[in-house]
């Protein structure tokens, strides 16, 4: 699946998704989409955002990426954000913008050991 530079990936029952570096408000908003229609389609249990591509980040953007973990938690799936930078990760705690209980690792490898992590201990908990 893909739009313009939106990527999304099924591995297994994760989606990766790559975000494009430098996206517009309209790119963004189809990265939501495509994001929660994948997750609905597969039935993934979990989602990785790798913002490794992204030098910088605007309002708009941190919040649909802050809504789309949201969603996503409602969907039933654990969300990783890998790859942030320094200059994103300010912005987006400039912005006052919480990411709450939401993982992050510092690259796709790890965000992958991260998130089946999680997963195994939520499905031994169930």
């Amino acid at each position: 699946m893909a739009y313009g530079n939106i990527s999304v990936i099924k591995v297994r029952d994760i989606l990766l998704v790559t975000v494009p570096p430098d996206p517009d408000d309209l790119t963004v908003t189809e990265l939501q989409e495509q994001v929660l229609q994948a997750m609905a389609v597969h039935e993934a249990k979990g989602l990785i955002f790798n913002l490794s591509t992204v030098d910088t980040i605007d309002s708009f953007f941190a919040r649909t990426v802050t809504e789309t973990v949201k969603m996503a938690a409602l969907m039933g799936g654990l969300t990783v954000l890998a790859g942030m930078r320094a200059s994103v990760a300010i912005t987006t705690t400039q912005l006052g913008l919480s990411l709450g209980s939401t993982l992050t690792a510092l690259d796709v490898d790890r965000a992958m050991d991260l998130l089946g992590t999680a997963l195994r201990r939520e499905e031994s908990s169930a």
